[in-house]
C-alpha cells in the first residue's frame, strides 16, 4: 500500500464572532485545518490514502461533529455531502446531515411573519462513525473547510449538547427577530400608545419586552412593550 503522504495544511477561515458563540456553547476550541490542495494531487475521496497532518483517532460508535463551512452555503453542502454518502456507499459509516435552524418571528413594516433562521451560520452537524475514510468524505465535499475539535483531532459534541441543539431546533415558541437597539427610535404600533415615537431605553430578550421612552404631557415616559408592539423606524 502506497505511503500516504503529508502535506502543508492551510488555515480555515472562519466566523470569528460566531465561533467564538459556537464554541463557548460547546466548550470546544478552533476547527481542526484540513490537508491543503496546493502542489499535491487531489485524494480520492473515501480512500485511506487521502493525505493529513496525524491520523484521525477512529471511533466504534456513532457520535456528532461539528463541521465547518462557507456562510450561506450550509444546505449546499449537505446536500453535496449526501450525494457523496450515496455515490461513495458510505452510508454505514455517515448517517445524517443537519443544519441547525430555529424558526423566528420578524417583523416588518408592522407584520409579522415567520421565518426560519441558521442558529449557528457557517456550520453544520453530522453524525457519523470517524475513521480516516469518512473523515475523507466530509472533509473534500465542496464548501467544508474543517471539523471543530480539540487539538488535531475532530471532537464528537456531548449527548446534553447535542440534545440542547435539537431541543432548540424544535422549540414551539418562535423567538422574536429584534431589529432596533438601544438609543433607536421606534414607533409604537398597537396599545394606548399606539402612533408614538420613542427611544429604546432597554431590551429584554427573555422576556420578549422593550422599555420605550415616549414623551407624554410634556413628560418623558416609560412605557414596557412586546418586541411585536414596536417597529424601528
Amino acid at each position: 500500500m502506497e505511503e500516504a503522504r503529508s502535506v502543508p495544511q492551510e488555515p480555515v477561515e472562519v466566523d470569528t464572532e460566531m465561533l467564538e458563540e459556537l464554541l463557548r456553547e460547546l466548550e470546544l476550541e478552533e476547527p481542526i485545518p484540513a490537508p491543503s490542495k496546493k502542489g499535491a494531487e487531489e485524494p480520492v475521496a473515501g480512500s485511506p490514502q487521502a493525505p493529513r497532518e496525524g491520523a484521525v483517532e477512529a471511533s466504534v460508535e456513532p457520535a456528532w461533529y461539528v463541521v465547518h463551512c462557507y456562510s450561506g452555503s450550509e444546505h449546499k453542502v449537505k446536500h453535496n455531502l449526501e450525494q457523496r454518502i450515496a455515490s461513495l456507499g458510505m452510508q454505514h459509516r455517515i448517517f445524517n446531515i443537519v443544519v441547525p435552524e430555529e424558526e423566528e418571528i420578524e417583523i416588518k413594516e408592522g407584520k409579522k411573519r415567520p421565518v426560519r433562521r441558521r442558529i449557528y451560520p457557517g456550520y453544520i452537524m453530522v453524525e457519523m462513525i470517524m475513521d480516516e475514510d469518512s473523515w475523507a468524505v466530509v472533509r473534500n465535499t465542496p464548501g467544508v473547510t474543517g471539523f471543530v475539535g480539540m487539538g488535531n483531532q475532530p471532537t464528537p459534541l456531548r449527548l446534553e449538547e447535542v440534545q440542547a441543539i435539537f431541543k432548540r431546533m424544535e422549540s414551539k415558541s418562535p423567538r422574536i427577530r429584534v431589529t432596533f437597539k438601544p438609543g433607536q427610535k421606534v414607533r409604537i404600533t398597537e396599545g394606548p400608545f399606539a402612533d408614538f415615537v420613542g427611544i429604546v431605553d432597554e431590551i429584554d430578550p427573555d422576556k420578549a419586552k422593550v422599555r420605550v421612552l415616549v414623551s407624554f404631557f410634556g413628560r418623558e415616559t416609560p412605557v414596557e412593550l412586546d418586541f411585536t408592539q414596536v417597529e424601528k423606524i
